[in-house]
């Protein structure tokens, strides 16, 4: 699975500008690789935006959590907007377009084979 997740971020990566990570809809492997996609970010392993597109209310929940670790300290307001929020399709391409890197992600060099 490590290997996969490796060559998807790869892709992203390359694709250039407007590229991005946009989760939807799914079970496990979904949010383990929604998160892992979080943290590559901000371990500076990625710089492409990563958007959680909230068909239905899905991940109605999973914002509420995410406001509650924010609120008690576990991850910075700044850092919050790694990963944005988007109800509909119009609004992931809005926020991959005006998407910006958080200033307290680390500033880690990564090298090939280290995700």
């Amino acid at each position: 699975m490590h290997q996969r997740k490796i060559m998807f971020k790869d892709a992203v990566v390359a694709g250039g500008p407007g590229s991005a990570f946009v989760a939807m809809s799914g079970g496990w492997g979904t949010l383990e690789e929604l998160f892992e996609v979080i943290t590559w970010n901000q371990l500076n392993i990625h710089d492409k935006p990563v958007v959680i597109f909230n068909v239905d209310g899905i991940f109605d929940d999973l914002k509420t959590f995410v406001d509650k670790v924010v609120e008690k300290g576990f991850i910075t307001a700044r850092n919050k907007s790694i990963a944005s929020w988007a109800e509909t399709a119009e609004e992931v391409f809005e926020k991959i377009r005006t998407y910006e890197l958080s200033p307290e992600r680390l500033q880690l060099a990564w090298k090939d084979g280290q995700e």
